[in-house]
């Protein structure tokens, strides 16, 4: 029979710990959830519904949501699934395929909290990052890392070259694309965007685009210009 304590006390809880709790639970509500739909014409079964999933995360308190481009390219119809599991048709505002971004918009039945973009340029290989995301449909998923190396250059689809990207060994998947990085004080610092690894899978090896090249489509959008 087991004669010790009746009740055990726990280690408790280490800072690094507790400041992944807290991020989570700031940062989680802003986190969307994006299906795609893209209709296409086959030739046995006529017009059939494709599904794309992804991430985007809230940036202000009317309804604008980044992601990536390639989360909503094509699609006829944009859904955000907020954590409350309240859904939303989005309205397209600007798509910049070159950066591979997009800005999307909801019309909020309610008050949202968003996130602040923090300073891509301030980074630091080695300092702790957290990613959010849904990947493959298991939503308000965190994971963990460190920035692993900055000014990475990877080729993205048709051949495209994306540089100075943000390597991080935090887990990114399938869905995981559109959603932030973020620095240990909360703060956007990576929109995370590609995968390097065997079928879609996650190696330790993803890549968030910087921050301050989205602030830049941000600006161009308020200011009537478009990429």
């Amino acid at each position: 029979l087991w004669s010790g304590p009746a009740v055990t006390q726990s280690a408790g809880l280490g800072s690094d710990e507790l400041n992944n709790i807290d991020i989570y639970k700031m940062a989680s509500p802003s986190v969307a959830y994006i299906t795609s739909t893209v209709y296409r014409q086959t030739f046995f079964y006529g017009l059939q519904a494709a599904k794309d999933l992804g991430s985007g995360f809230i940036i202000n308190p009317n309804g604008e949501i980044l992601t990536n481009f390639h989360v909503i390219s094509g699609s006829q119809q944009v859904e955000v699934t907020l954590p409350d599991q309240t859904k939303y048709k989005a309205t397209i505002l600007m798509r910049d395929r070159v950066n591979d971004l997009a800005l999307i918009k909801i019309e909020p039945k309610k008050k949202l909290t968003y996130l602040n973009l923090g300073d891509s340029d301030r980074l630091q290989v080695g300092q702790k990052v957290l990613a959010i995301g849904n990947p493959f449909g298991f939503d308000g998923t965190l994971t963990t890392g460190v920035v692993s190396s900055l000014g990475r250059t990877i080729e993205a689809d048709n051949n495209r070259r994306m540089e100075g990207m943000i390597q991080t060994d935090a887990s990114i998947n399938s869905g995981n694309s559109g959603g932030p990085l973020l620095d240990s004080q909360g703060n956007v610092i990576g929109i995370n965007t590609a995968i390097y690894g065997p079928n879609g899978g996650s190696v330790g090896i993803g890549f968030a685009l910087p921050i301050n090249r989205a602030k830049v489509m941000l600006d161009d959008f308020k200011a009537g210009r478009k990429p």
